[in-house]
């Protein structure tokens, strides 16, 4: 009976989490691929006995929706650049704040984490200001060195790197925290052993601590790389998805199709398609991480 107890305890307690995860997460993902395979809209809403079973009509469609396969290509080009600008970045602010003044190093981590908290509509609107063609801050540090202004997110070809951009600033404050947790567990004896044989910072970086920070950074890398593929708050707020489509994202896709256009079905085999994307991407992280 006693070890029947034991058994069922643990069960207790993380019973309720798991239950709310089967609830808001297993359950819509199942329900999400059911209605991929029918052409459910605002009418089969109203009247379910007017939604029909289409089979993979939806996901045929997808793959030859010119917008779709561009959000998908926009997708890699968020994941390709921000990704490893994100984890570097945040990286490397952790380790400036892990070599200043300890007051000091809590103020500025105040003031990096902030916009991970802040409102994106506030950040947009702030952003907005700056990138503006004719009065933002950008294009008169550019027009102090006689450069013409650029066009930060009416140019096709720089919106999406102009996003980027201010995605990067937004999400560094969570990624900074995680990196200056682990730089802050590592043994200090390992450093004043790497200072008693004359060894310099980079290799003090290179063999002590980029090896200590591999699970740190692997958990990072694959939150981000995550978040990324779910690009959806900056392009939605800033461009909605201009100009020409040219920062439309997977996940603005989703919800253009489901919430805008009503096409529930259509926007449900998008979002099964994505998250066969980051199931994949998440598996193949997990088995570089194992072959490491």
């Amino acid at each position: 009976m006693y070890k029947l107890k034991s058994k069922a305890t643990p069960l207790f307690f993380i019973g309720p989490a798991v239950l709310l995860l089967v609830i808001f997460s297993v359950v819509p993902i199942l329900i999400s691929i059911g209605i991929s395979f029918t052409d459910m809209n605002l009418i089969g809403l109203a009247n379910w006995a007017q939604i029909k079973f289409v089979g993979i009509e939806n996901y045929i469609d997808l793959f030859t929706d010119k917008v779709f396969i561009k959000s998908i290509g926009n997708t890699l080009f968020y994941v390709i650049i921000g990704v490893p600008l994100a984890v570097i970045s945040s990286f490397v602010i952790a380790l400036l704040l892990n070599q200043i003044n300890k007051w000091l190093s809590a103020t500025f981590r105040i003031i990096y984490y902030m916009p991970s908290i802040t409102n994106i509509v506030a950040i947009a609107v702030v952003w907005g200001f700056l990138y503006n063609q004719d009065y933002g801050l950008f294009n008169y540090i550019l027009s102090v060195f006689h450069i013409d202004g650029v066009a930060w997110l009416e140019n096709p070809h720089i919106a999406k790197l102009s996003l980027i951009l201010m995605a990067v600033w937004k999400s560094n404050g969570v990624s900074m925290l995680i990196f200056l947790a682990a730089l802050q567990s590592i043994p200090r004896s390992q450093y004043e052993a790497a200072d008693i044989d004359g060894a310099s910072r980079w290799q003090k970086l290179i063999y002590i601590t980029i090896p200590a920070m591999s699970f740190a950074t692997f958990f990072v890398t694959v939150t981000t790389l995550i978040g990324w593929l779910q690009f959806f708050e900056e392009p939605f707020v800033m461009t909605e998805g201009g100009p020409l489509d040219s920062t439309n994202s997977m996940a603005l896709f989703i919800y253009q199709e489901g919430f805008q256009f009503n096409e529930f079905g259509y926007g449900a085999a998008a979002s099964v398609v994505l998250f066969a994307v980051i199931i994949l991407a998440t598996i193949l992280q997990f088995k570089l991480r194992k072959s490491e």
